[in-house]
């Protein structure tokens, strides 16, 4: 089994809490839901930020899975710790170095939140060696970070395969996560890769019974 986590960043903002509502309503449904944080620096798009988080915390319990495209990430821990995000994921290559990266991770532990460390199509494995064990989460991104909608790379099954296997033969605690092109198509081999949790946008807030495509991607 994986966890299924719905990219807030696909919904209709109109109509915010009926849409978390979709996915997530008194206690069932989805257990986390991605929040996309992007700055129009780190990545070429800006999405929303503490003020949208702090409200749709009011309304729901729902774990909040908090993807940070940001630069210096390190700066905006707290408040989006006090906004209510569970996870924090922010991106290896948003800080400048590796001290800067392990500032980051202390800094979010500091606040007793999971930690998530996120790696671009183009970056390799490999760069995560120093942090594994101090992660809660690898995120890898299936496709280039900022837009939703995009089409799933395949090479990142390999590195999915290899970060489960270095996983595995490490005994790491962390969780796997994808996010990018998820669609019930691909959600099947992308499971057996090895991940924990899924992302995935488009293919559940865009779909015309959200219900029964949550329930179709758990049984893939």
């Amino acid at each position: 089994m994986f966890i299924l986590a719905p990219s807030l960043l696909a919904c209709d903002f109109s109509a915010l809490e009926s849409e978390i509502k979709k996915v997530y309503i008194n206690g069932e449904g989805c257990e986390y839901l991605h929040l996309d944080i992007m700055d129009g620096v780190f990545v070429n798009n800006i999405s929303f930020g503490l003020p949208v988080i702090e409200s749709i915390r009011k309304v729901c319990k729902i774990i909040f899975d908090t993807h940070l495209m940001i630069i210096n990430p390190v700066r905006y821990i707290g408040d989006f710790a006090n906004a209510g995000c569970d996870i924090i994921t922010f991106h290896f290559e948003a800080c400048e170095n590796g001290r800067e990266i392990l500032k980051t991770i202390d800094e979010i532990k500091r606040y007793n939140k999971k930690c998530g460390v996120s790696l671009n199509p183009g970056t390799d494995i490999s760069v995560l060696a120093p942090y594994l064990d101090k992660l809660d989460i690898a995120l890898i991104m299936s496709v280039e970070p900022g837009f939703g909608g995009q089409k799933f790379i395949e090479s990142s099954l390999d590195k999915i395969k290899d970060l489960y296997k270095i996983k595995k033969s490490g005994g790491y605690k962390f969780k796997i996560e994808v996010d990018g092109g998820v669609t019930l198509e691909n959600a099947g081999k992308i499971k057996e890769a090895g991940v924990d949790i899924i992302v995935a946008g488009s293919s559940i807030f865009k779909s015309a019974d959200i219900a029964g495509t949550i329930e179709e991607f758990m049984n893939v």
